[in-house]
């Protein structure tokens, strides 16, 4: 049983979605999303609130009643406050640059690693061991830092790498010569 998928979703001022035959677009003041929804949930907009049924009890109904809660509740989110994920680079000599639509990382490879920066997201470097991505849409936000993150994932000993800035890295004792 769903009791997210209950929950009533409440818009606020300044957004602006319209729901038809389960097709949903969502208008704020960051940007347009749009998305498809299976059939066997029913949106029905009321005023500023959007609440969401099943269409039956079957076992997939019961599954995605919240994920698409979840989703539509996270459209209206990122419109109105971008979404970010916030990457430290640890590690001597490793450092970020931009040139232009790309991300350019130097993480101790014989190459630099780049990226290619989708056109819905933006992203800053304060420093060049720090990196911020935001965007819209929670799901391109958290695909592209997770990309980066996989080019170098933070090692255990000396804690070198690519990690989420709230993201503990447990360090290992290195080898003990008696």
């Amino acid at each position: 049983m769903s009791r997210i998928g209950y929950k009533v979703i409440q818009i606020p001022a300044g957004v602006e979605v319209t729901a038809t035959d389960n097709y949903v677009v969502v208008k704020g003041p960051h940007g347009t999303l749009e998305k498809q929804f299976s059939d066997l949930i029913t949106i029905n907009q009321e005023e500023q609130q959007i609440a969401l049924k099943r269409a039956n009890e079957s076992e997939f109904a019961k599954k995605i009643h919240g994920t698409t809660r979840a989703l539509l509740a996270n459209m209206i989110t990122g419109v109105t406050e971008k979404f970010s994920r916030r990457l430290e680079i640890t590690g001597v000599g490793y450092r970020a640059l931009l040139e232009g639509k790309k991300l350019v990382l130097a993480l101790g490879y014989s190459h630099p690693v780049e990226f290619e920066i989708p056109d819905n997201i933006t992203v800053t470097l304060p420093k060049n061991t720090s990196i911020i991505i935001e965007g819209i849409d929670k799901q391109v936000v958290g695909e592209f830092a997770a990309k980066i993150r996989a080019t170098r994932k933070p090692e255990p000993y000396k804690g070198k790498g690519i990690r989420y800035s709230d993201e503990v890295i447990r360090r290992k004792e290195g080898k003990v010569v008696s």
